[in-house]
C-alpha cells in the first residue's frame, strides 16, 4: 500500500494526477514516498546508476537527462521515481512555490526543490551541466501555460502530463515555437489506447449512437481541482458519435465518502485514484452500455510519462520534421514498455 508524505511547502507546483485504466480492471500503483531537508548547494550531477532493465536499455537514448516538474508533487515524485528506477538520469533540480531551497530525497538520489522565482537562474546552471535536458511536468492546471512558455522560452522539450489550462494556446504556443513536445491528458498506455479506438470509432460510425443520453463521472482525489482531462478528451469521442454532453455535464466526485460508496475505491487510495464511468442509455431506457477505467495509485501514469520522454528523445535524435506530438502517436511507434 501506498506511503504518501508530501515535501514541505509543495504548493502551486506540486501536481496532482492526470487520467486513468481501462475497464473495470483496477491498476494499483505504488504510491510516493518524500522527505525534505534544508541547506545550500550547488547545483549536482545525478549519481550514475547501471541499474536499469533490459527493456529500460532498450528505450534508452544517448544520455537523456529527466527533469521532473515538479518533485515537491505526489504525482511528479511518483514519476522521479519512475525515472530512477528505470536506469535513466534524474536531473536533482526541481521548483516549487517556496520560500526557499529544500532537499528532498527520491530512490536515495537528492533532489533539490528550488523556489519559483529562482527558476531562470537555475536552468541556465542546469542546461550547462545537462545539455541532452529533457522536462516532465507533473504540476497543477494553473501553471501549465506559463509552465509550457518557460520551457519554450529555454528551448527545453517537454513532457506535459498535467492536465488543465489552456489547452488551445498551450498547443498553438507549442505548435508555433518549434519546440519538441508531448502533450497529453493520460500518460496511461491501455487508455490512451481505448480513446483511439474511441476516436476511430468516431470517425468511422459518427452519429451511431444518435438520441442515447451520455452520463459521465468521474472520481480524483480531492487535491484535483480541475474536471479530468482523458474524461473531457473521451466525451469528444462520445459527441461526434452522437451524443451531446458538455464539460459542465460531467459530474466530478471529491468527497471521501461517496468515492467509497458510488464509485467503489478502496479506502487506501483514497488520496490517489483515478475512476471513470461513462453510461449510454438508449432514449426508451431499454438498452445501457457502460464503459469503465478506474486507475488505484500513480505508478501507471508515471511509467507512461517516463515512456513518452524516452519517445521525444528519440524523436530528437533522428531529427523528426514533426515536433509537436500526443500518446497516440507514442502509442503507434511502440515506444511504450
Amino acid at each position: 500500500r501506498p506511503s504518501v508524505r508530501r515535501a514541505k511547502g509543495g504548493a502551486r507546483f506540486g501536481g496532482g494526477m492526470s487520467g486513468p485504466s481501462m475497464g473495470a480492471m483496477r491498476v494499483r500503483g505504488t504510491g510516493a514516498r518524500s522527505g525534505a531537508a534544508g541547506g545550500r548547494h550547488t547545483i549536482r550531477g545525478a549519481p550514475r546508476r547501471d541499474n536499469r532493465s533490459p527493456r529500460g536499455k532498450n528505450l534508452a537514448c544517448n544520455a537523456t537527462s529527466i527533469l521532473v516538474n515538479s518533485t515537491a508533487g505526489k504525482m511528479g515524485f511518483a514519476t522521479a521515481e519512475s525515472v530512477v528506477m528505470a536506469g535513466l538520469d534524474l536531473v536533482p533540480v526541481s521548483f516549487a512555490a517556496i520560500e526557499a531551497k529544500e532537499r528532498i530525497s527520491v530512490e536515495n538520489v537528492p533532489v533539490d526543490v528550488y523556489p519559483i522565482g529562482e527558476r531562470d537562474e537555475v536552468i541556465e546552471e542546469v542546461k550547462a551541466k545537462h545539455p541532452d535536458l529533457l522536462v516532465i511536468d507533473f504540476t497543477l492546471p494553473d501553471a501549465v501555460n506559463s509552465n509550457a512558455e518557460f520551457y519554450v522560452r529555454n528551448g527545453i522539450p517537454f513532457v506535459m502530463g498535467t492536465t488543465g489550462g489552456d489547452r488551445e494556446k498551450l498547443l498553438r504556443d507549442v505548435s508555433e515555437s518549434g519546440n519538441y513536445a508531448v502533450i497529453a491528458a493520460n500518460m496511461g498506455k491501455q487508455i490512451v489506447a481505448l480513446q483511439a479506438m474511441l476516436q476511430y470509432a468516431a470517425k468511422e460510425f459518427p452519429g451511431a449512437f444518435s438520441g442515447y443520453k451520455l452520463d459521465v463521472v468521474e472520481s480524483h482525489q480531492s487535491t484535483k481541482v480541475d474536471t479530468s482531462g482523458t474524461a473531457k478528451d473521451i466525451v469528444t469521442s462520445f459527441n461526434e458519435l452522437g451524443m451531446p454532453c458538455e464539460e459542465e455535464d460531467i459530474v466530478k466526485v471529491r468527497e471521501a465518502k461517496q468515492q467509497m460508496e458510488q464509485m467503489k475505491v478502496p479506502e487506501e487510495y483514497i488520496n490517489g485514484h483515478a475512476f471513470h464511468t461513462y453510461t449510454l442509455t438508449s432514449e426508451d431506457g431499454t438498452v445501457n452500455f457502460q464503459f469503465q477505467h478506474n486507475v488505484c495509485g500513480r505508478r501507471f501514469y508515471a511509467e507512461g510519462s517516463v515512456d513518452a520522454a524516452l519517445f521525444l528523445a528519440k524523436q530528437m535524435e533522428k531529427k523528426s520534421e514533426k515536433k509537436l506530438f500526443d500518446m497516440v502517436d507514442v502509442l503507434n511507434a511502440g515506444a511504450m514498455r
